[in-house]
């Protein structure tokens, strides 16, 4: 079962996301959270490099976005953060 996302902190760290970049195309997502809800987080990793990707589900298609592109442990502590509601 995945994680839900944690509901966001009042003094949550506000992270900017991107229209995605094919700078790390061969990426693979490591860990997810529910599908269950609209809006659905990755963690995607590749050569030492990770991001997170946002999705948000709607009915008239989904909506993707990307968090800027750092080391593997940066971007672990972020998702860390994400579903605690420390960031969003």
């Amino acid at each position: 079962m995945s994680p839900h996302v944690a509901v966001a902190q009042r003094d949550h760290v506000r992270l900017e996301w991107r229209t995605p970049y094919p700078v790390l195309a061969r990426a693979r997502v490591v860990a997810w959270t529910c599908f269950c809800r609209a809006t659905v987080y990755e963690l995607c990793e590749s050569a030492g490099q990770a991001y997170i990707r946002r999705t948000i589900q709607s009915d008239s298609g989904h909506e993707v976005h990307e968090s800027s592109i750092r080391p593997i442990n940066e971007t672990r502590a972020i998702w860390t953060g994400l579903l605690s509601g420390r960031a969003r």
